[in-house]
């Protein structure tokens, strides 16, 4: 059993509407250091592979297939211990 992260977030040239209202709120809660925010998703994925690559290559499938728009966003994955 293998488990993977996978984090897909937008590519830097896709305007961030929900980073950006982040940014805006931040300060009326006392943040008033923060530039800038990217929000984006966050994945954990179990798989039963023979090992660390076999995981590694599915979850870049499945990522490439489902979790991410490659349009839009780009996508990482790393396994997890």
């Amino acid at each position: 059993m293998a488990k993977v992260a996978v984090d897909v977030m937008l590519k830097p040239e896709i305007l961030d509407p929900q980073g950006q209202a982040i940014v805006r709120a931040l300060p009326g809660l006392g943040f008033d250091q923060v530039t800038a925010v990217r929000q984006g998703k966050h994945f954990e994925v179990e798989l039963d592979a023979a090992d660390a690559a076999e995981a590694h290559a599915q979850a870049e499938k499945i990522a490439a297939t489902l979790l991410a728009n490659p349009v839009i966003e780009d996508f990482s994955v790393r396994l997890l211990d």
